[in-house]
């Protein structure tokens, strides 16, 4: 049973988020026809559901592209000829066929024989036919769980790429952490087949009284811009707000938003200003609110500038340094743990 609703944004990437079991892929199922709940759905004014009309799009009519764990290829054709086929269903014309060939990555692929793929390699195939066939909307079910580490790490920026241009919305499955970060503009957090939250991915990893936070992995996220480039000591100097944060080996180009991820783990908090340190990044914050978590440790929730921080530290040290709503810190971040 779902009891769910989904507002996604026309242009950004919303990410269904939750243990297995929660809902996340029946109600992705839902969005496509291919499962029937009750309940109403519409993309862009369009009705695909609506039961009080007694109103119901098969899958073959909704104007969607739909990536699946297993990237579906066919097999007895090559790269080429599968997305040949995604362009003879929707007339999609040669230029759409270079950007799309561009944006993956998959011009030296496209004589390759799909046995021959890896399973990253696969999976931009998969990617790149379904945006041939001229989606309104790209639904995309856990399309990284079948791979190994390293396939995710050289599939992951081609969807950084693929979310930074393209116009059009997208819902996106997971349960790992890194993906909702690193992808995600929205999160619907789900728990048993319903709504437990619902916002921007940096408020929800933020909020204390949600399960994101209290995750071994909990982070915040933070947008900051670069302000330039220190080529002797390999370190990109960024903006935020009125301070400075150094990180190691990035170099975008000066004025650029970047959105890094901060580890609870990875701050520690002093109440006086540090002397001579090796931590490069030492931010004045202030504590809005400290919660215990885990036996023996706590939860801080920072505001630097405007923008939000959490730090996991001891009881032992919560206790001795007798963290309040209110208490100006410095919160210390290696440059290292800034990703």
């Amino acid at each position: 049973m779902l009891d769910v609703q989904l507002h996604a944004p026309t242009r950004a990437v919303t990410v269904l988020f939750g243990h297995s079991g929660c809902g996340k892929s029946t109600l992705l199922h839902c969005l496509a026809g291919l499962e029937r709940a009750a309940g109403q759905c519409r993309l862009n004014g369009t009705w695909w559901q609506h039961d009080g009309r007694k109103l119901f799009v098969p899958t073959h009519k909704r104007h969607l592209g739909l990536v699946f764990q297993d990237a579906r290829l066919f097999e007895h054709l090559s790269v080429a000829a599968n997305l040949r086929y995604a362009m003879r269903r929707s007339r999609a014309g040669a230029a759409e066929w270079s950007a799309v060939v561009e944006l993956l990555g998959l011009g030296p692929l496209l004589g390759r024989a799909a046995p021959t793929l890896s399973g990253g390699e696969r999976q931009r195939v998969a990617i790149a036919r379904s945006l041939l066939t001229r989606p309104e909307v790209l639904l995309l079910d856990e399309p990284l769980a079948s791979l190994d580490a390293a396939s995710k790490a050289a599939i992951l920026p081609y969807l950084e790429r693929l979310t930074a241009e393209l116009a059009m919305p997208m819902v996106y499955v997971t349960h790992s952490a890194d993906e909702l970060i690193r992808l995600g503009d929205q999160v619907i957090l789900m728990e048993a087949g319903r709504t437990l939250a619902a916002g921007p991915v940096e408020t929800l990893l933020s909020r204390l009284d949600l399960p994101l936070a209290h995750r071994e992995d909990a982070s915040a996220v933070i947008a900051a811009q670069v302000q330039g480039w220190d080529e002797a000591l390999h370190l990109s100097i960024l903006r935020l707000g009125t301070l400075q944060l150094r990180v190691p080996q990035l170099r975008p180009q000066a004025g650029q938003r970047v959105r890094l991820r901060v580890r609870a783990r990875d701050v520690s908090l002093t109440l006086d200003p540090p002397g001579r340190t090796s931590i490069l990044n030492v931010l004045p914050a202030q504590v809005l609110e400290t919660v215990a978590d885990s036996p023996g440790q706590h939860l801080v929730r920072l505001r630097v500038e405007d923008q939000i921080l959490l730090s996991r530290i001891s009881e032992f040290s919560q206790r001795h340094l007798c963290l309040q709503a209110g208490m100006a810190v410095f919160a210390q971040v290696k440059s290292v743990a800034l990703v």
